[in-house]
């Protein structure tokens, strides 16, 4: 048995930009800024391994931490956000309703959305054949709220439920031990990790 952390990173603040497609928005000045004071902290001292989304805001993440730590990173394309490409950008009000319909109704395609219960089996699938390689070290995913509380569900043993989202603003973590899979913690800002 090893003492190895998986930890789930969501993106920081974005630069949002309704005429580019959501997966290729970048960090904001505040989300890059978040993520280079937190790059050289404790907790993440012993990841030898960063595994990333392909989306560009995570891929941005991940690189500044790898670049700290000295570290490649993997990139995985199906680690992606749940595809919600059928209504691309939404305001906020109206994308947060439309949020909560997908939580609360996982087997449904809420306007065309990819389903909770598909996303779900998506990022676990990725994240296991990642932990499957039983490297030493800690692992760092580097990702997104949506599946990311999907995946925290899922080893946390909760039904698909928004009530486990991130808070608001990115930059949260939740980890697990990588032999039992069991959870350490839940959400917390990244600034507020300890080692």
């Amino acid at each position: 048995m090893t003492d190895d952390v998986v930890r789930y990173l969501t993106h920081p603040q974005v630069q949002i930009d309704p005429a580019v497609p959501v997966p290729q928005w970048g960090l904001s000045p505040v989300g890059r800024a978040r993520t280079e004071a937190v790059a050289s902290d404790t907790w993440l001292a012993n990841t030898t391994q960063i595994v990333s989304s392909g989306e560009r805001k995570a891929i941005e993440t991940a690189e500044i931490i790898a670049s700290q730590l000295g570290l490649m990173i993997e990139i995985r394309e199906a680690m992606h956000e749940n595809d919600r490409s059928a209504t691309g950008f939404l305001k906020p009000a109206e994308f947060e309703g439309v949020a909560d319909q997908f939580f609360a109704q996982p087997h449904l395609s809420v306007r065309g959305w990819e389903r909770a219960v598909d996303a779900q089996a998506r990022i676990v699938r990725e994240a296991e054949e990642v932990l499957a390689r039983n490297r030493p070290g800690d692992v760092l995913f580097v990702g997104h709220g949506v599946v990311g509380t999907l995946l925290f569900c899922h080893h946390a043993g909760h039904p698909i439920n928004r009530v486990h989202d991130q808070p608001a603003g990115g930059g949260h973590v939740f980890a697990f031990t990588r032999d039992a899979r069991q959870i350490l913690h839940g959400w917390r800002r990244m600034e507020e990790i300890e080692a």
